[in-house]
């Protein structure tokens, strides 16, 4: 399914003073946030010819589990044959392209079946019966599930649409042993919220990406984690991330900087001290905490709206313990992302505004550079480059 890559409809010189050099660079232009031409596009280039993360492995793991995804403007489906194995089809009945299951849905059945004439597909997508279809031959050879490429990450579910885009391992760079000690492979979730903001997808990663604002908009936070510490990294892979680091008072990003669990097994002590913060193009934001692995995954609906779903993990043995709750990671976290929605989307009104002009960055926005330059020379050559 690979396909030709075209430039972004984004004036070229506006991109290019995305790219100058960090100090002198420009914020892209508000078409980048507000257009539904360049959501269209990113939605082929970027999330289509990307690696997207879908769910958790746990959301698919036993014997006959089928998941339904989005993946940019695609529904997927994602089952669990009998041997173990994963697969990932196009959410399209061979028949009449009736959606085989519902987006959004889970079900578990030994065999999945279209709900709107019945044909009756094996996990592994192969046709088994076109029901009532009388005397018309149906070849079973010719009418398989249409498969999409599928890969796992640390029990992360990621899918290629386009079939083209780099092995999930160069994808990743050396984000995989920055991640690794945390191990979030053997984390299960143990809390999810899902919210929908008025919002681009970018003015949410932008801001995921620093803390500037943090002062002025973030008070519980700045209590448990300065602002100003912390440094952000520059490696090969198609993210961006840094660490900042806990007050000597607080364990945790909590509300009173206390955790109700236990430092994950095996981090060195300095991990003890950081909380980092990864980003994962297109989709995957990752907060690796000493006790805890926070995750929001993006769903861009529409230019100005975008669905979020976090998700809280813990150690398994720490959801057996009894009287084990993650709410005070929940908490906290659900007041940040309270105020942080709210700044997303004042943003969004502000850059579709005709009075908005692209702004400098500030010396601690280096990530937001970093995140900036790696969509504009997306937007500028027709896809990510995870090399750099």
């Amino acid at each position: 399914m690979g396909n030709a890559s075209p430039t972004a409809p984004i004036p070229e010189d506006a991109l290019r003073r995305v790219i100058a050099p960090f100090g002198s660079s420009r914020t892209l232009p508000g078409k980048a946030y507000s257009s539904a031409e360049v959501f269209a596009w990113e939605q082929k280039q970027l999330f289509e010819a990307g690696w997207v993360c879908l769910c958790r492995e746990e959301e698919v793991c036993r014997s006959g589990d089928h998941r339904a995804a989005r993946l940019g403007r695609q529904g997927i489906l994602l089952t669990r044959d009998d041997g173990g194995a994963l697969h990932a089809f196009f959410n399209v009945c061979r028949h009449r392209g009736h959606e085989l299951l519902e987006p959004g849905c889970s079900a578990n059945a030994r065999a999945i079946r279209c709900p709107y004439h019945a044909w009756v597909y094996e996990l592994d997508g192969s046709l088994k019966t076109a029901t009532r279809f009388g005397d018309v031959a149906v070849d079973p050879a010719e009418h398989e599930l249409v498969p999409v490429r599928v890969a796992t990450w640390q029990g992360w579910i990621f899918a290629n649409v386009s079939g083209d885009a780099p092995p999930l391992e160069q994808w990743l760079g050396d984000l995989s042993d920055l991640v690794a000690p945390h191990a979030p492979g053997r984390l299960q979730i143990a809390a999810r919220h899902s919210y929908e903001i008025s919002s681009n997808w970018k003015i949410i990663t932008e801001n995921y990406h620093e803390c500037y604002h943090c002062p002025q908009i973030h008070p519980q936070l700045c209590r448990v984690s300065p602002p100003d510490s912390g440094r952000n990294l520059s490696l090969r892979g198609a993210w961006t991330g840094g660490f900042m680091e806990l007050v000597a008072e607080a364990d945790t990003m909590a509300l009173d900087g206390k955790s109700h669990s236990v430092p994950l097994p095996g981090l060195p002590s300095e991990s003890l001290r950081e909380v980092y913060y990864y980003g994962l193009l297109p989709n995957l934001l990752i907060s690796l905490h000493p006790d805890y692995v926070l995750t929001h995954r993006l769903e861009p609906r529409a230019a100005d709206r975008t669905f979020i779903e976090c998700q809280w993990l813990f150690p398994p043995e720490e959801l057996d313990r009894k009287n084990f709750s993650p709410d005070y990671a929940v908490e906290f976290w659900d007041v940040t992302n309270q105020q942080d929605w709210k700044a997303c989307e004042s943003v969004q009104r502000g850059v579709s505004s005709l009075g908005f002009r692209p702004g400098p960055l500030s010396a601690r926005e280096s990530a937001v550079y970093r995140f900036l330059t790696q969509v504009a020379r997306a937007y500028l050559t027709g896809r990510v480059n995870p090399a750099g």
